[in-house]
């Protein structure tokens, strides 16, 4: 049997049985710790299965959270049912969360780097998706994400276009890497190029604009900042898509 089947079977058993088990441990600390910090310890675990496996194991790990947080952490306790709009709130966050870090542990897998584990990135990403979620105006994202990109990639400056697609700048593709025209730019030799660098927003399969990134020069961003970046931009989309761009 190929080695990498016993590895997405063996991620599969994992995102089963991993969540379950951290909720255990975690039930000894359930009065000192908040919710949110138990939460974020659960994505932790979605990221390393979804790192070590595919898509389906870090998703199936990701519902798995969620429904060990709403049984051992959410009033009342030991059962299928949460109470507090808090504790709604925050566990479907952990599987919106679960799920987007999970497919960036899948793409960082299929690029053979370092997961996503950095507790600043995955805070982001929470705070993000949390703003998305209830956010009356997309405009509210994006000056967030606008913000979260400046400090993520150590930008001069950063500013969103709304639908349009004008010129053809540098751009910030899917999997980290930037293409500019037909060939691919070695952002970790040479850093991000010294011109404005387009990061596209889509939701729902509709494009609605894209971030104009201002490169600081002799910056360079890693791979995982870079991916990151662009899960914020999709969070962006998701808002969009969700809220309406009217």
């Amino acid at each position: 049997m190929p080695r990498y089947l016993d590895r997405d079977r063996l991620a599969l058993l994992a995102a089963l049985v991993a969540p379950l088990a951290v909720a255990v441990v975690l039930l000894t600390f359930r009065a000192g710790l908040p919710n949110t910090s138990i939460a974020l310890i659960l994505v932790v675990i979605v990221v390393a299965v979804a790192a070590n496996g595919n898509r389906l194991a870090g998703g199936l790990a990701a519902l798995s959270a969620a429904v060990w947080f709403d049984f051992f952490f959410t009033q009342p306790y030991q059962r299928f049912a949460v109470t507090k709009s808090v504790d709604i709130q925050t566990a479907v966050l952990l599987l919106v969360v679960g799920l987007a870090v999970s497919q960036l542990a899948a793409r960082a897998r299929r690029l053979q780097v370092v997961a996503i584990t950095d507790a600043d990135y995955l805070a982001r990403i929470h705070d993000t998706a949390e703003l998305a979620q209830s956010a009356k105006e997309p405009d509210t994202v994006v000056d967030h994400v606008t913000a979260q990109l400046t400090t993520l990639l150590h930008l001069r400056g950063c500013r969103f276009e709304y639908g349009s697609l004008i010129g053809h700048p540098p751009r910030l593709e899917p999997d980290g890497t930037v293409v500019w025209g037909r060939k691919r730019w070695d952002v970790d030799r040479l850093g991000l190029p010294n011109r404005e660098i387009e990061l596209r927003t889509f939701g729902n399969g509709r494009f609605y604009g894209r971030f104009m990134l201002d490169p600081t020069p002799g910056t360079i961003p890693p791979l995982q900042a870079r991916l990151v970046a662009v899960t914020l931009a999709d969070q962006t989309g998701a808002a969009f898509g969700t809220v309406g761009s009217g």
